[in-house]
């Protein structure tokens, strides 16, 4: 038995793959490509994981699930039924979250936009947090929390280090006089926390130490003007849980628990946004070789419109129907866009041998393919939640038209 890109749900047993507990003949003989498969108890799988590592670094620990990677409502309430909470940017997000039964103590609410219907919502249901990346945001908020007759919990999105990063509030002298202004004149507002998200896939921990000393640097200067700040947010970014194992897991949260407690400062509570961990490697296309040039150029009957680089995925390519053949000889993949832009991947790994009409296996698509797909003039592909030896149907084009939240 030999696990396939690093999952233990995906295993070549002799000439035979299986997807959790189904052998993928099961799938190739009742269905067409391109078909997306997403695994449920790799993502239950992976909940426990994350969070047995950080709970085991932090007894104040808290984790919030970035809907943005995939909110397919499936996905969203095998989260909840694992008792993460929610992290949510936009109305309809939010409105899925209560739908799916997320307690309100359990949301963060926030983005660079926050329309008045966001912020009213949020605050009527009694959210936990509105993370804000605008500082004259507060006046809005402190409206619709009077209204309710409540004090609102907030959060402030700080901007990272990272070059050309302009998402979030730049903590100097004149934002921090605004701020002690603002604290003092609205009394239905409580500043209690402070985010900083550096990148996406960090995958070692120079990146995580970049972000803490960001968060660090602002808690003090912060608490020089009076603002004392509750909790610490570090967002997510954390890469597939097949591309960072859990003893590399483990020695991140050893070493950001290690920089924080060298640093001095007090907080009640550390928050984390994983999106990307808990998803990502629970995806995979089944997809089909529709041609091949002698020039090592292999076309797959997926594209960028479905699976787009802008989800900045660790795509990992088997041969499904030549398994057991070495996978070392380079070949480039492209998809079926109208495009030269249509790049999957380029001189990766793959069978030496390849026809027309065999079975690719492309794993870790289960976050942000789905959210960042642009739907380009073809079909969608039909989307399948696994689990042992059921699974059942969760997307159909046929049925359903789209997947986005424009129906909750």
């Amino acid at each position: 038995m030999k696990f396939i890109a690093g999952n233990s749900l995906l295993r070549r047993v002799n000439d035979e793959i299986f997807i959790d507990s189904l052998p993928i003949n099961e799938f190739i003989t009742k269905f067409k490509t391109p078909l997306i498969i997403l695994l449920e108890n790799r993502i239950k799988e992976n909940i426990k994981n994350f969070n047995k590592v950080f709970a085991s670094e932090f007894k104040n620990f808290h984790c919030f699930y970035s809907f943005k990677a995939n909110y397919l409502p499936e996905i969203c309430e095998i989260v909840n039924s694992e008792g993460i909470g929610a992290e949510v940017v936009g109305i309809l997000e939010l409105k899925l979250a209560l739908k799916l039964g997320f307690p309100s103590e359990k949301i963060l609410v926030g983005g660079p936009y926050l329309p008045d219907e966001l912020i009213d919502l949020s605050i009527k249901h009694g959210i936990r947090e509105i993370v804000i990346y605008n500082v004259e945001n507060l006046k809005k908020i402190n409206f619709y929390a009077q209204k309710y007759n409540i004090v609102q919990n907030i959060c402030i999105r700080i901007t990272s280090q990272k070059y050309g990063s302009k998402l979030g509030i730049n903590i100097d002298e004149s934002t921090l006089n605004l701020l002690k202004d603002l604290k003092k004149n609205l009394s239905n507002i409580r500043i209690t926390s402070i985010l900083s998200h550096y990148s996406t896939q960090m995958n070692n921990y120079k990146q995580y130490q970049t972000n803490l000393n960001s968060i660090i640097t602002s808690l003090k200067l912060l608490l020089k003007y009076g603002i004392s700040i509750d909790n610490i947010n570090l967002g997510g970014g954390f890469p597939e849980a097949t591309v960072m194992p859990q003893r590399q897991l483990r020695n991140i949260a050893k070493k950001i628990k290690s920089h924080l407690d060298e640093s001095n400062i007090s907080y009640k509570n550390i928050y984390f946004e994983p999106g990307r961990y808990l998803v990502g490697d629970s995806g995979l296309f089944l997809t089909k070789i529709v041609r091949f040039t002698n020039k090592n150029w292999t076309f797959l009957d997926i594209g960028n419109h479905i699976c787009p680089k802008f989800a900045r995925c660790s795509l990992r390519f088997y041969n499904a129907s030549q398994i057991n053949e070495p996978h070392k000889f380079p070949t480039s993949f492209a998809g079926i866009m109208p495009s030269d832009q249509d790049v999957l991947a380029k001189n990766y790994f793959f069978t030496k041998k390849i026809k027309e009409g065999d079975i690719v296996i492309v794993t870790n698509i289960g976050a942000y393919c789905l959210t960042f797909s642009n739907r380009f003039p073809y079909s969608l592909p039909i989307i399948l939640l696994v689990k042992g030896t059921n699974y059942k149907e969760i997307f159909n084009p046929i049925f359903d038209k789209d997947f986005s939240l424009n129906s909750i």
